[in-house]
């Protein structure tokens, strides 16, 4: 196949996966780069989640029997959560009677802590408010079950899309350079579309990478996705062995350092876990009555990795901002390429008309 050829073919992959793609590109890239400023956008819409009155912090038992004040007869408590940049202290209970049949993230509702006296600052649901819906919006475009499948080959198609765009991008006589000029067209959505194309298809292709290994962690991680699932879904128990002072004290024997959080004993697993400061931790197991530390595998591996790339979690400014134009621009290219489509549409039919009287 000559490369003029492989040029009308590429282009036809890459015209109609944007069309067919542009309505999804547009929300799945908008609320990835609002997600990037997360933390910023939940302190700016929940300012009464955020009014702590210090960082200090006290027993977790005693937050404990705060939230079980807050919440319903019946309720789970399932995981204390500890901030490490001076929000609220968070903790997670499974609703009494929520069906564990329910397709999508399981809900819970949250209890938030002043750190320093344990005063309510809010309680809401865990799929409740704007960050929430940007989150689930972006994984699974709001679709319960094959949501997250769904945001997964749209991710394959972008990387086609990103690899088909370089090809066309690349100027057919002359040195590559010639390229990055700016009137490559007459038109400015045209221009615009090859110079921003070329600026972010390689980072528009790792990031659509990244997203499809979080889309079918299955098929990357060895089958790892339903058990996590599972894991999630599984109840906690309602009246664990060991007081949560007493797991505590045991997972200091196995590692030590600033814990981030603490679950709850479930129906599936009869261990808590407590997670600390940089991804270490520790199983102390409650069955029995009898609390016994062990330190667990180190959390993290390819699929950490892969999920810090594609959020920017603890990756710096610079890429976050990478990450940032990285779901701006593409909602641009959708949209330019939307109006060029349409603008040779356009040209196509007058040119049509033209030869219709010139052949008259």
């Amino acid at each position: 196949m000559s490369r003029l050829a492989w040029r009308k073919l590429w282009f036809q992959v890459h015209k109609w996966i944007g069309l067919t793609l542009a309505i999804l590109v547009i929300p799945l890239s908008l609320s990835g780069a609002a997600l990037v400023w997360h933390d910023a956008l939940d302190r700016m819409v929940n300012p009464a989640r955020y009014a702590v009155t210090g960082s200090t912090l006290i027993e977790a038992d005693t937050y404990v029997a705060a939230a079980r004040a807050a919440l319903k007869p019946g309720d789970r408590i399932s995981q204390l959560t500890i901030p490490g940049d001076g929000g609220p202290v968070a903790i997670a209970a499974q609703p009494a009677g929520a069906s564990t049949g329910r397709r999508g993230p399981p809900v819970r509702t949250m209890v938030y802590l002043d750190p320093p006296t344990a005063r309510i600052l809010q309680v809401a649901p865990s799929n409740s408010g704007v960050v929430r819906f940007l989150h689930v919006l972006h994984g699974s475009l709001q679709v319960p079950g094959v949501g997250r499948q769904i945001v997964g080959w749209i991710g394959v198609a972008m990387l086609v899309s990103s690899f088909t765009g370089l090809w066309l991008w690349w100027p057919t006589v002359g040195a590559w350079v010639k390229g990055l000029r700016w009137r490559r067209h007459r038109n400015t959505e045209t221009n615009l579309h090859f110079l921003m194309g070329f600026w972010i298809s390689v980072p528009l292709f790792v990031l659509s990478l990244t997203g499809v290994w979080i889309s079918f962690p299955g098929v990357f991680g060895g089958g790892r996705g339903p058990d996590r699932a599972a894991a999630m879904r599984a109840q906690a128990l309602d009246d664990p062995a060991q007081p949560i002072g007493v797991v505590i004290e045991r997972a200091a024997t196995a590692s030590r350092g600033a814990i981030r959080s603490i679950s709850w004993p479930t129906t599936r697993s009869p261990d808590w876990t407590v997670t600390y400061a940089g991804g270490g931790t520790v199983k102390v197991a409650d069955d029995g009555g009898i609390a016994v530390a062990v330190a667990s595998r180190q959390s993290g591996g390819a699929a950490r990795l892969m999920r810090r790339i594609h959020d920017g979690d603890g990756m710096g400014i610079v890429w976050q901002v990478v990450i940032f134009l990285g779901g701006v621009l593409p909602a641009a290219l959708a949209v330019t390429g939307v109006i060029m489509w349409w603008r040779a549409r356009e040209w196509r039919a007058k040119a049509a008309i033209r030869g219709t009287g010139s052949g008259g």
